[in-house]
């Protein structure tokens, strides 16, 4: 018998509510069927990122909504301030070079989160700049940005936004859009929503949508004036991905049967227990100042090759985890508990390691991991 279990940061584990939904019959998404489902989505989503104000929703990767965030909020002409963390840290820097748009970068030590006081200095240097444009969860190396503080360094610079990627932040951890003034907050469907890849999602404050009237930059498919209008009838402006809308109902229901702060929890819970066993076995985190909930990244003991350690876990176990990206390539593995986890997933992810550690030659003493996060897990 062979069963396979998703431990990436992306995608991730569904519920089976949610593939239920999504088998069933297509509808077409121009009724009142698909607008009901659509009405219900656009409250679920405000509850989710905590917001008044509409969430829109793109069919295409969690990188549409980012693209969005460039061409929709700045001009031509305008500067921007980049935190280069990670992998997709550096995206931000492409996509702003892709619309000519000049940016400053603020680089990072993989595996560290960035020092406000830097952004607050670079903006006091620079007041053209018009947008920061960060992660709040740096997926590739499982690092978490002081969000918050960040945010009230921008706040005081009237003509610029803060622009959050929380693709593993949202349903992770609290990141309460309206509450912190979070200007430009935007997510995917494959981390925490419990969703297959294939939605986007972008929030904007009052101020943001100030931006977006008066940005010049071209923009089709990404457009968030037309989409918004689109939204407010329960519809999109092109054809969406009618199935995943139908289980992105289903997903906010289960998040807002759980209630927000549950989810929290349990993400705390699940990542204090991983990082637990981590530290119980001898390893060492590639973030262990400011560990993100949504993954656990988990450097790879000298004598171990990382890319064989990945490609164990799912040959003798069918356990796909996550290895790192760039200059961390096979010097980590990744392992998320974001999403559809709960406490015997992460006992069961950690005894594979286990199990494949010490088949690899790596000393210690079995059950040494899985005793420290089971201790986490029952308080």
């Amino acid at each position: 018998m062979e069963k396979k279990y998703l431990f990436s940061p992306g995608p991730t584990m569904l519920p089976p509510e949610v593939l239920l939904k999504m088998a069933e019959p297509i509808m077409h998404h121009r009724e009142p069927e698909f607008e009901k489902i659509f009405a219900e989505i656009r409250e679920g989503l405000k509850y989710l990122f905590q917001t008044k104000n509409e969430v829109l929703i793109f069919t295409s990767s969690g990188t549409g909504a980012m693209e969005g965030a460039v061409s929709n909020i700045l001009s031509k002409g305008d500067k921007a301030l980049v935190i280069r963390g990670g992998k997709f840290g550096e995206r931000w820097g492409e996509i702003c070079k892709a619309y000519g748009i000049e940016f400053i970068p603020i680089d990072v030590d993989w595996g560290k989160a960035v020092d406000p006081k830097q952004i607050q200095k670079a903006l006091e240097s620079n007041p053209a700049i018009r947008a920061v444009y960060t992660q709040a969860s740096e997926t590739s190396t499982g690092a978490k940005h002081p969000i918050r503080e960040i945010v009230e360094i921008v706040k005081k610079h009237e003509e610029t936004v803060i622009v959050v990627d929380a693709i593993t932040g949202i349903g992770v951890f609290n990141i309460p859009m309206d509450e912190w003034g979070i200007d430009v907050l935007i997510s995917g469907s494959q981390k925490a929503l419990m969703l297959p890849p294939g939605l986007a999602f972008a929030a904007l404050s009052d101020k943001a949508w100030k931006f977006v009237e008066r940005s010049n930059l071209s923009k089709y498919y990404f457009d968030f004036k037309k989409e918004l209008k689109s939204a407010q009838k329960n519809q999109n402006s092109f054809t969406p991905a009618i199935s995943l809308f139908v289980g992105l109902r289903e997903s906010l229901h289960l998040i807002r049967k759980e209630g927000l702060e549950a989810v929290f929890r349990r993400h705390e819970k699940l990542a204090d227990a991983t990082r637990a066993a981590v530290k119980a076995l001898g390893l060492r985190l590639y973030a262990p100042d400011s560990p993100s909930n949504a993954v656990t990244a988990i450097k790879v003991p000298e004598g171990i090759q990382g890319g064989k350690l990945k490609s164990l876990f799912f040959e003798k176990f069918g356990i796909t985890v996550a290895g790192g990206q760039d200059q961390a390539k096979g010097k980590i593995i990744r392992i998320a508990h974001l999403g559809y986890y709960e406490r015997l997933d992460m006992v069961m992810v950690i005894s594979a390691l286990e199990m494949l550690l010490k088949e690899m030659g790596y000393a210690f003493e079995l059950g040494t991991g899985v005793k420290a996060a089971e201790e986490i897990l029952m308080e």
